[in-house]
């Protein structure tokens, strides 16, 4: 059955934050990373949708590029209030986020499927290497803050714990799924479906991250 991997991850996913969100505790980079597993299991259920329900229509295609959308730049928010970064230009983050919503809302009838199967979904949609730049371009910064936080800065031996968290579930997300959709040509129309699929390993970083950093209260120190 087409769309069978969706519905296993968010089936999986779903459990898993029934136990975040009872553990997150009143920790505001905790709710930020809780709401970006919140996404990334409604896009899992958007594409059992379209390719195990057969819901090929461009609403509910727009509806899941809209909540992958939001991904990066919110991954990147939380980023930043855990780093403690104050400053009241955080949130135009989210502006490339609210321009491809609005502008892809104008252009339906242009969002396609191209192909389905078990483990994956292929869309046809416009302005899609521009799509791609902005959404790579925040996973780049997160992995670059990360990675400096893990090793070049001195601070405390759970802080330091949970920047390495951090890092190493973005990267072995999307290191491996960028490799994987460049050198199998015939994935390139499906990389924000495969990058998806590679996000439940970020799934479960992020988890621990939670349960970490509530443990620790990393944020406090």
């Amino acid at each position: 059955m087409n769309g069978v991997l969706s519905l296993i991850f968010f089936s999986i996913e779903f459990l898993l934050l029934i136990f975040v969100i009872r553990s997150s505790g009143k920790n505001k980079t905790n709710y930020l990373f809780t709401v970006l597993l919140v996404l990334l299991a409604v896009y899992q259920f958007f594409e059992f949708l379209i390719c195990g329900m057969e819901l090929k229509i461009p609403v509910v295609t727009y509806l899941a590029f809209v909540t992958i959308t939001f991904m990066p730049p919110l991954g990147l928010f939380a980023v930043w209030r855990f780093g403690e970064v104050k400053s009241k230009y955080t949130l135009l983050i989210f502006l490339p986020a609210a321009f491809f919503t609005v502008y892809y809302l104008t252009v339906l009838s242009k969002f396609e499927v191209l192909k389905c199967t078990p483990y994956y979904a292929a869309y046809n949609y416009p302005l899609g290497f521009l799509y791609g730049l902005f959404y790579y371009l925040p996973v780049l910064v997160i992995l670059i803050i990360s990675l400096y936080k893990s090793y070049f800065v001195r601070s405390g031996i759970y802080k330091i714990k949970l920047w390495k968290i951090i890092f190493w579930g973005y990267a072995i997300t999307f290191i491996p799924g960028f490799i994987v959709t460049r050198i199998f040509p015939e994935m390139f129309f499906a990389v924000e479906s495969i990058l998806c699929k590679f996000a439940f390993i970020l799934f479960w970083f992020i988890v621990y991250f939670i349960k970490s950093n509530k443990t620790t209260k990393a944020e406090n120190n």
